[in-house]
C-alpha cells in the first residue's frame, strides 16, 4: 500500500475543522467522482491519489469514502452517506453554504 508522503496532513484533514473554499471544492469533486463506485473502485482511486501525493483533503475524503463503503457496501451515493448528510444538515441549520439542489440533507419526504 502506498502511503501519502505527508500522512500528518492527511490525518489533520480528517479532524473536524472549517474547510477553506478550495478544500471544500476539492472534497466535493471527490464525492462527485465517487458516485456509483464500488469499494474496489474507491480503493483504486485512493491508491492513485496517494501515489500522486494529492492534496491531503482529497486523500482524506477518499479514505473516508473507502471506510464508508467497507462498512456499508454497495456503490457510493451521497444521499446514503451519513457523515455527509450530517454535515449538510448542520450547515443548513446554521445557514452555512446552502446545499446544491439534489445533494442536500435527506428530508424523509
Amino acid at each position: 500500500m502506498t502511503e501519502h508522503p505527508d500522512e500528518a496532513a492527511v490525518e489533520a484533514a480528517h479532524e473536524p475543522h472549517d474547510p477553506a473554499p478550495g478544500e471544500r471544492a476539492a472534497v466535493d469533486r471527490v464525492r462527485a467522482e465517487a458516485v456509483g463506485m464500488g469499494h474496489h473502485q474507491v480503493e483504486a482511486a485512493l491508491e492513485k491519489v496517494r501515489a500522486e501525493a494529492a492534496d491531503p483533503a482529497v486523500v482524506a475524503e477518499w479514505e473516508r469514502i473507502e471506510e464508508h463503503l467497507a462498512a456499508h457496501r454497495g456503490p457510493y451515493a451521497p444521499d446514503a452517506d451519513p457523515f455527509l448528510q450530517g454535515r449538510l444538515t448542520a450547515r443548513a441549520r446554521h445557514g452555512i453554504d446552502p446545499p446544491e439542489p439534489g445533494v442536500g440533507p435527506q428530508t424523509g419526504a
